[in-house]
């Protein structure tokens, strides 16, 4: 067979597609990321490419913007070929071995402002779901709960006299977390509405309107239409609470370790994200606000 790249690459979209059995689709993402290599090694014989020019791909292709997680897919995918290389065509070495990318930026997580998250919730609770609605959304907002811990919740869960709420969480582990008046207010309209339509059996807290458990699609259905109609232009789930729960709690406290509690996280490397979104509003206050931040023209 001929040593030619081009043959070789071809010889090994085979070799997955009939011998390995690989999707068509998959075939063509290895055969696309192989094509990408051979362009940019640019080279006759690839039994003499060396570790210093994949590193030398590597980042050329990140300094055209792309993202860590394409270049670890591209990197495994020419691992794979040289792998195939060495027990096929009796190469030496494989030069991609030992090979890192670049990390990606860390996303940051989305968060409704201050003015924002009111903005959400100041709506009139003027019926029986529209009552459900708001001590929902004000509980997520309030205690930074998920989704799958609201809809576990159950009445007796809800502590008024303490303000408090017990909420099973990952693992199921315990955790007791405050609850805001606003909560306590919507939850307390909430539960005189409740009796209305709860179905014999049903424990759950939080009701469809035909009386079941609701379901978390349906919670993220209509906090997704009730963010419209207040008129915020984002894609609010209920995530984005939690999230704007955390941020708003750290700017206001400066206390991790209390965040991490309430949010029910087992590291404080999970709650640390937030302090990257506390960082964020503190450099936008000094910005605007310190004399010797301005940028000069």
């Amino acid at each position: 067979m001929s040593s030619r790249p081009e043959v070789l690459a071809a010889a090994f979209i085979h070799h997955l597609t009939y011998e390995r059995r690989l999707s068509p689709l998959t075939s063509e993402n290895y055969a696309r990321d192989i094509r990408v290599l051979l362009k940019l090694l640019n080279q006759d014989d690839l039994e003499q490419v060396q570790f210093l020019n994949i590193r030398h791909v590597i980042a050329q292709l990140h300094s055209k913007g792309l993202s860590g997680r394409s270049l670890t897919r591209m990197l495994s995918a020419w691992r794979s070929f040289y792998k195939y290389l060495i027990r096929k065509h009796h190469y030496q070495h494989n030069p991609c071995n030992g090979m890192r990318v670049p990390k990606s930026p860390q996303k940051l997580p989305n968060a409704l402002s201050p003015d924002e998250a009111v903005q959400l919730l100041t709506f009139l609770p003027d019926d029986i779901l529209m009552a459900r609605d708001s001590a929902m959304f004000e509980l997520f907002y309030s205690s930074g709960l998920r989704l799958a811990e609201l809809t576990q919740l159950k009445p007796a869960d809800i502590h008024f006299a303490e303000g408090t709420v017990r909420v099973l969480g990952k693992g199921g582990k315990e955790r007791i977390v405050p609850v805001g008046v606003f909560a306590i207010q919507a939850l307390k309209v909430w539960l005189e509405q409740r009796v209305l339509i709860i179905k014999p059996e049903v424990t759950a807290l939080f009701l469809s309107q035909r009386g079941d458990a609701i379901s978390a699609r349906t919670i993220s259905y209509r906090l997704k239409n009730r963010a419209r109609q207040q008129g915020i232009h984002q894609n609010v789930h209920p995530h984005i609470l939690r999230h704007s729960f955390a941020s708003h709690l750290l700017q206001s406290s400066g206390d991790l370790r209390a965040v991490q509690e309430m949010l029910g996280h087992t590291h404080i490397t999970s709650t640390q994200i937030y302090t990257h979104l506390d960082f964020q509003h503190l450099t936008k206050i000094y910005d605007t606000t310190h004399p010797r931040a301005k940028k000069r023209d």
